[in-house]
């Protein structure tokens, strides 16, 4: 599912430039002749189901960057379909800039990384803000999550690719610890009870066992 067309989306004229001056070029390639997949594989749809966070990167219209913290549940970003991707866009702090954005500059950028598992994965495309449909909130909102969601992000995938892991530091969420602590308190309530059972055994082995007669 690559696309030859969109290696000037990844690596522009001015990146291919640098590492053909930086010794790079050679390694990168084949990359360029093949292009980076633009659709949504089972692999990717798989990474984006245990997403907890995410950073979203616009531009005003001149080029200002900008980059937005999303988050919700594990999940909260949904693939609508191999091309598309979306999430609930829930109140926050009413400045609005990444709405602005937007409206001026469909030009976008996912950033996912996944601490725990030491992976990242960078999504070029473009995205725009829908409002005034709550059929699309509601399905893109979590039930029982406690935010309000004003509107929907939909974000059109041109090409992806997958970081390397160098100088990602192990984090794991208070949910992934507990699940860690709770596996850890499971095996140890069992090892508790085996030896509870080979304790009962080995006494009721000595009172069923006869002395040993005197000389």
């Amino acid at each position: 599912m690559t696309n030859a067309n969109n290696s000037a989306l990844v690596f522009t004229p001015a990146v291919q430039k640098a590492q053909a001056e930086r010794g790079s070029a050679r390694a990168y390639a084949q990359r360029v002749a093949e292009g980076f997949p633009d659709k949504v594989t089972p692999e990717l749809a798989a990474f984006i189901a245990e997403q907890d966070t995410a950073f979203l990167a616009t531009a005003t219209a001149d080029g200002a960057p900008y980059i937005q913290h999303r988050g919700g549940p594990k999940g909260f970003i949904k693939v609508i379909d191999e091309k598309t991707l979306g999430f609930a866009d829930y109140r926050g702090n009413r400045q609005y800039i990444t709405l602005a954005n937007l409206s001026e500059n469909d030009r976008a950028y996912l950033f996912l990384l996944d601490p725990a598992r030491r992976q990242r994965i960078k999504i070029w495309g473009h995205a725009r803000m829908v409002e005034g449909d709550p059929a699309l909130v509601e399905k893109l909102f979590d039930a029982g999550y406690g935010a309000k969601p004003e509107r929907a992000i939909l974000f059109t995938v041109d090409a992806w690719d997958v970081n390397c892991s160098q100088h990602i530091t192990t984090r794991f969420t208070e949910a992934e610890i507990e699940e860690a602590f709770a596996t850890a308190r499971s095996k140890m309530e069992e090892l508790q009870a085996e030896n509870a059972r080979l304790r009962a055994l080995l006494a009721q082995s000595s009172r069923s066992t006869p002395p040993e007669p005197q000389a």
